[in-house]
């Protein structure tokens, strides 16, 4: 039965025209998954990670250093998600963060940036799905001069049939024939590096070192002594951590696996049932995985040779439906896999600490107010910067301010002011008016319907 399902399974990615190398990723994490092959790391079988190296011991003044690495260095973006969890049509990256820009408007200005203070043509390329690829190259044409001459703004990540969850057969819903396609996980970006050849045109021209990060995490700027510090010490893989805090604990983690004393990747699918209190522990496990990721391509490519382009990355098993509104549609499993998992595949893997202001994500509404908020400011070159230098006050929106178009709703004439506030719990509807402000610990109470321009808002409100 499972030969069958997997047959099926390769001859329907074959049909749409999905590259061969990709296929057979897919074939091999097939196999894993009908063997019951689950990809947890139990707990005992890790160390925690103990103390690395910082950001701030490997920058140098050495600015030749820095242009030389950086003049080898590309950037790319995981850009292929849709912000449907937050009530967003199309790519997440093109809604507006502030003032009128979006995550990729800032991102392009990013990148324009460092390449007028070094004087080095560092390329931007966007790792796109076909549902976020036509949206996102239109707002980077708004951009003049962001193309490099030879290479492409983006690539398409790959693709891959959801699995039915009783006999691991594709499933079919005519409903919407949309829905019976998935992404592989971000793990993909090297598949796709390959299968779209950017990876061979890369280091064609010479290019040696790729910064990888997601295109919501506007603090995930190219900071061009990381790859110094690499070329330096010969280092060919560098993962950024960060102090874990609580509202980190879920995050996934770097530890040293007891066998080979390798580095490995935990993230929340990868826990053993029971074990979630230790996985979430911040003062066993101190640093969370940040998803900023540094890759040397030659290191890259010999690995992908060495094992014909499959890098065997671990199984990441996501159980869903297939049409994830509807929970009365079918279960479905969904293979994937996780970028940040190659750590183990390089010897000589690092990991560094950086600020956090590296790690500045907006997954949900209560980023986005913050963000929005008079916390921060984006600079001329999009630099995101705390306006205060202090942790960001503790934020919990209630469900009616879950998508987009209800916050927008509800904060009509802007969010309020945050920089004396430390917690805001919003556990109603309540519709916000100009120049609110909230200071210390703030709990607005479900009866609380409306708050009138310039209110001050104090404890329960």
């Amino acid at each position: 039965m499972t030969s069958e399902a997997l047959r099926a399974a390769t001859a329907k990615m074959h049909d749409a025209g999905v590259d061969d190398l990709a296929v057979r990723v897919f074939a091999g994490f097939h196999d894993q998954l009908a063997a019951d092959v689950t990809g947890t790391i139990p707990e005992d079988t890790i160390e925690p990670l103990g103390e690395v190296a910082t950001l701030r011991d490997v920058r140098t003044r050495d600015d030749a250093a820095l242009r030389d690495a950086l003049a080898r260095t590309v950037v790319v973006k995981l850009n292929g998600g849709l912000g449907t969890g937050m009530g967003v049509q199309g790519p997440k990256s093109a809604l507006e963060v502030r003032d009128g820009r979006t995550f990729l408007d800032i991102i392009a200005d990013q990148v324009l940036a460092l390449r007028e203070r070094y004087g080095v043509a560092v390329p931007l390329v966007l790792m796109n799905s076909f549902r976020t690829r036509a949206v996102s190259l239109e707002i980077l044409a708004r951009h003049a001069g962001l193309e490099v001459d030879g290479l492409p703004l983006d690539f398409l990540q790959n693709m891959e049939p959801k699995l039915r969850s009783d006999d691991l057969a594709p499933v079919e819903w005519p409903a919407d024939p949309e829905l019976e396609w998935c992404p592989p996980g971000h793990g993909d970006v090297y598949v796709a590096l390959q299968t779209s050849g950017i990876l061979e045109r890369l280091r064609g021209r010479g290019h040696r070192y790729l910064f990888l990060s997601n295109a919501d995490n506007l603090g995930a700027t190219c900071d061009p002594a990381i790859p110094a510090w690499m070329a330096a010490e010969g280092i060919p893989y560098v993962a950024e951590v960060s102090p874990r805090t609580v509202n980190d604990r879920k995050g996934g983690h770097l530890a040293v696996r007891r066998a080979d004393g390798r580095l490995v990747l935990r993230d929340s699918a990868m826990v053993e049932p029971g074990e979630e209190p230790l996985f979430q522990d911040t003062e066993r496990h101190r640093y969370f995985h940040t998803n900023n990721l540094w890759v040397d391509l030659d290191a890259l490519a010999a690995r992908l040779d060495e094992r014909d382009g499959v890098l065997g990355l671990p199984i990441i098993v996501n159980r869903k439906t297939v049409d994830p509104t509807r929970p009365d549609s079918p279960p479905v499993v969904q293979i994937e896999s996780a970028m940040g998992a190659a750590v183990e595949l390089f010897d000589g893997a690092r990991a560094l600490e950086v600020e956090r202001s590296r790690f500045r994500p907006v997954k949900t509404t209560n980023e986005l107010l913050l963000i929005r908020s008079d916390l921060y400011r984006i600079a001329e070159d999009g630099a995101v910067e705390s306006v205060t230098g202090r942790p960001e006050p503790y934020v919990d929106l209630g469900p009616a301010y879950r998508l987009v178009h209800d916050f927008d709703a509800r904060f009509p004439r802007g969010v309020p002011r945050l920089r004396a506030c430390t917690s805001l719990r919003v556990e109603g509807d309540t519709t916000f008016g100009a120049d609110v402000v909230c200071v210390g610990d703030v709990r607005v109470p479900p009866e609380r319907r409306h708050v009138p321009d310039g209110a001050r808002l104090e404890g329960d409100a």
